[in-house]
């Protein structure tokens, strides 16, 4: 089922609730950027360093290792996800682990981690009270920041076997049951929202502090983050700590924004992941390394408002999913490149100016290429000759084979009359 049925699944479910509820939050962001009056001049400085970022990335990969080691983290590069769970399970046998709290990391989620772990006898307690919601509905984040945004509050009750529906207890309830978690877990793992090249340390961006909290207390502190996360100098964290809470969520910054370098009394690992990153760099979709993760894209779209984010069945859904999850596996995800009405909106509101429209429409280009039909019809535009010959092919060609042809553009729509003649002689 591709993302269009899912999409109508879901609307006809709960396609309003969702809609206005993400709405509010587009809401309270536009009201959070007109108190920064040189917001433009911020987005676009934001752009132009991950800019530099990327025609840089290799160099600044190795300068993060150096300053990390030297501060006192060890680190690991993870050519792939494979790679990247392995680091993570072998670094948990040598301390014989068997319970971990891991705060959000979309990295995670597109490495399988909790499910790798899982297969080889190690209990993942997600710390994140959206991603502990989901864990326990047996789901997957169906947003980037608000991972559990599609459930109700009377879902939680039920997970947590409560009658009382209220949002305050269910949420003290959840912080007390975690809170046994904390003090018992072998370890913590998290994701980490900037990479500080000039100094090696890793920050992280949460407003509830459980990443905190995974980090301190277990002796062992590993973080898994792709390496298109690096910035080059703490003074550019200044600036991305201002667009990113305000994109995300409308607030000026994150509740908790902490900087970890070495780990006192124990130890701090690094999980630098490529995962397809590099390759990435000699290719048009290489913006999209920009990406700070802030679902700016996501909670403004208007077709993500409707459809839900599970309706895009890739990890990362949205604008920024359709985007990626097509270089995952083409034939899998070709259909989300469509689901966009190319109305910009995720391209006005995006803190790093990623050009979305252009990109989507490369992507589009990019999942359909096998298509004799549509190549050939787009090269008869450029040719007077050409599209003569093209008009005639149609023609000609049996109704039953051209809509065979073009299956997914005449699945939800019905196939016009083809004159027998042509209006231009």
């Amino acid at each position: 089922m591709k993302h269009y049925e899912l999409a109508v699944e879901f609307y006809k479910k709960q396609g309003p609730r969702h809609d206005s509820a993400l709405w509010a939050i587009r809401e309270k962001r536009d009201k959070a950027i007109k108190e920064v009056k040189e917001w433009e001049k911020l987005r676009t400085k934001a752009g132009e360093i991950k800019d530099y970022v990327i025609e840089n990335l290799q160099k600044l990969v190795y300068e993060f290792i150096k300053n990390a080691k030297n501060e006192g983290i060890e680190v690991y590069f993870a050519k792939d996800a494979n790679k990247h769970n392995e680091i993570v399970l072998k670094e948990l046998k040598n301390i014989n682990a068997k319970k971990v709290v891991k705060s959000k990391s979309m990295l995670t989620e597109e490495c399988g981690l909790n499910e790798f772990l899982e297969k080889n006898g190690i209990n993942v307690i997600d710390t994140d009270l959206g991603e502990r919601i989901v864990q326990l509905r047996g789901e997957k984040p169906s947003h980037i920041v608000l991972p559990a945004i599609h459930t109700t509050k009377e879902d939680v009750a039920e997970i947590l076997g409560e009658s009382n529906t209220d949002p305050t207890y269910l949420t003290r309830k959840m912080r007390k049951l975690l809170r046994k978690e904390f003090l018992s877990a072998d370890a913590g793992i998290s994701g980490a929202n900037f990479l500080i090249a000039e100094k090696g340390y890793a920050v992280v961006c949460t407003n509830e502090g459980n990443a905190d909290l995974g980090a301190i207390l277990p002796n062992l502190h590993i973080i898994s983050v792709g390496i298109e996360k690096l910035v080059p100098s703490m003074e550019d964290l200044g600036l991305f700590l201002r667009v990113l809470a305000r994109s995300a969520t409308g607030q000026a910054i994150t509740t908790y924004s902490t900087i970890f370098g070495k780990k006192e009394g124990g130890r701090r690992v690094i999980i630098l992941v490529d995962n397809g990153r590099f390759e990435r760099l000699n290719t048009q979709f290489k913006e999209t390394l920009k990406c700070i993760r802030c679902s700016a894209c996501l909670t403004t779209c208007p077709v993500f408002r409707r459809s839900g984010g599970h309706s895009y069945r890739y990890v990362i859904p949205g604008p920024i999913g359709s985007l990626l999850a097509p270089l995952v596996d083409k034939d899998e995800y070709k259909d989300l490149p469509f689901a966009c009405t190319l109305c910009d909106s995720c391209e006005m509101v995006c803190p790093v100016k990623i050009p979305f429209s252009k990109q989507l429409r490369e992507m589009r280009k990019y999942v359909t290429n096998e298509n004799i039909m549509v190549k050939f019809a787009e090269k008869s535009m450029h040719s007077d000759k050409m599209f003569k010959l093209f008009s005639k092919i149609i023609r000609l060609t049996p109704k039953a084979l051209l809509e065979k042809v073009i299956s997914e553009w005449s699945r939800y729509k019905a196939m016009p009359v083809i004159p027998r003649e042509r209006f231009i002689k």
